[in-house]
């Protein structure tokens, strides 16, 4: 099995995620073997019984809890240069780190890789919603324009396109606390907003390579439940344009969001 010891899957572990074992059973049966461990703030036999049947490490916070606050503290353990969060109820394909690996060796200057991915309801995965269909369209220009700051800012003009599990950061750019922790629900975006200043690439791989999973215990579904969402992605569109058009945009905008209901 071929190896790539320069990156590390984060798996961050919350409370008793049913979910959680079949996320690491796709980390470490990748096709290209990497580092792993389990990083958590809740830490409970649950989580340390599956540790030790697929011999992982627990890492656990102890200081500052949060979503953006977990993340970093996971990327902050990791001795790598390449990370990627993988969030405890989403499955990652075999070949995820074997497409990243690809094209790491056709160049390295790049300060997020990520992929496509497609979305589990109930156990299955579905087919591509116009969410998706849309996210896809969105991205294109990035297949071209990869360095571009403009670009990278106008993609995430309209939305928050870039799906945050898929994605692989380079802590020799972004840093060992990439994750902005201001917000509670839009963070990812928050943060690719601030690597679209930098003049590395957006490395976007346009295959689905990992499955994301809606269900209505996940902390999504919850932010989108007491509008936390909606607010933070009206903040987030005040940014790119003048507040009537951001308006205009959220009305089509909350329509999607709505896919991520259970």
């Amino acid at each position: 099995m071929k190896e790539f010891k320069n990156h590390t899957f984060v798996i961050c572990a919350y409370k008793e995620s049913k979910y959680l074992e079949e996320c690491i059973k796709s980390v470490i049966n990748q096709n290209v073997k990497s580092n792993a461990f389990i990083s958590t703030s809740t830490p409970n036999e649950y989580i340390n019984n599956l540790a030790l049947k697929y011999n992982l490490q627990v890492i656990v916070n102890k200081g500052e809890h949060g979503i953006g606050q977990d993340w970093n503290f996971g990327v902050s353990q990791t001795k790598t240069d390449y990370v990627t969060i993988a969030h405890q109820d989403d499955i990652y394909k075999p070949n995820y780190l074997e497409e990243i690996v690809k094209y790491l060796e056709k160049g390295k200057d790049f300060v997020i890789a990520f992929t496509d991915y497609r979305e589990i309801k109930n156990g299955e995965e579905i087919p591509l919603t116009s969410n998706l269909k849309i996210k896809k369209i969105l991205l294109f220009p990035l297949r071209i324009f990869k360095k571009s700051r403009f670009i990278k800012r106008r993609v995430l003009s309209l939305g928050s396109s870039i799906c945050c599990p898929s994605v692989t950061v380079n802590t020799k750019i972004a840093g060992k606390t990439p994750y902005k922790t201001e917000l509670k629900c839009d963070l990812d975006w928050d943060t690719w907003d601030k690597m679209a200043k930098y003049k590395e690439r957006f490395l976007y791989i346009p295959i689905e390579l990992m499955q994301h999973r809606i269900h209505e215990e996940s902390e999504t579904s919850n932010l989108i439940e007491n509008n936390t969402r909606l607010e933070e992605d009206l903040l987030m569109l005040n940014r790119y344009w003048p507040k009537p058009i951001a308006k205009f945009i959220m009305k089509f905008y909350s329509k999607a969001v709505n896919t991520n209901k259970v």
